[in-house]
């Protein structure tokens, strides 16, 4: 069974990993302005923001998205704070009593592993960040945050905090010619055939 089809129905994963229930589309779209704005923005994102189930499956999706760069940024995270912030203290200690050739070195050697450290990370997490398909989740996880919003000034029973993740900067364009990410079907029972 995928983790998608585990989760149960209306349940959702937040950044911190605490399941949440989904907040109905009939909620939302019984304030007029959301329903409104739900539908210009599912018409310019060719998604169905009042789908229940639709919505279900982007926010999974934004989830996995989020799982995949944390893990990069903390791989990013410790040689960067290891080399970066940990120079500070080496600097000081040791490599200013040293000789200049020393220090340059030491200089030298620090960027390079720093600059690695990025490159790598770069390489890990470019082609999700630059892949069509996820910058269109992307897209549509901004907007529904936004006709959330909408719902919630409009005198909707949303929490606060719902959807319980933070913006993404970035994915503002549409690639209307990318593929979307499929649903995956209910697995089979192991009797059926």
């Amino acid at each position: 069974m995928s983790d998608y089809h585990a989760l149960g129905r209306g349940t959702f994963v937040d950044d911190s990993g605490t399941g949440h229930e989904l907040v109905p589309s009939s909620v939302i779209a019984a304030v007029p302005a959301a329903r409104e704005a739900a539908e210009a923005y599912g018409r310019a994102v060719r998604f169905d923001f009042l789908d229940d189930r639709a919505v279900h499956w982007l926010l999974y999706q934004r989830r996995r998205d989020t799982e995949k760069g944390s893990l990069v940024g903390c791989f990013l995270a410790v040689p960067v704070f290891v080399f970066g912030v940990g120079a500070w203290p080496f600097w000081d200690l040791v490599a200013s009593q040293r000789s200049r050739p020393f220090q340059i070195a030491f200089f030298c050697v620090d960027a390079l592993l720093i600059l690695a450290s990025v490159l790598v990370a770069y390489r890990l997490r470019g082609p999700d960040v630059a892949d069509p398909t996820l910058r269109n989740m992307r897209c549509r996880v901004r907007l529904y945050r936004k006709i959330v919003g909408i719902a919630r000034r409009g005198g909707a029973d949303i929490p606060a905090l719902y959807p319980y993740y933070g913006m993404y900067a970035t994915s503002r364009k549409f690639f209307p010619e990318a593929p979307e990410l499929p649903i995956p079907p209910l697995p089979e029972s192991n009797g059926a055939k």
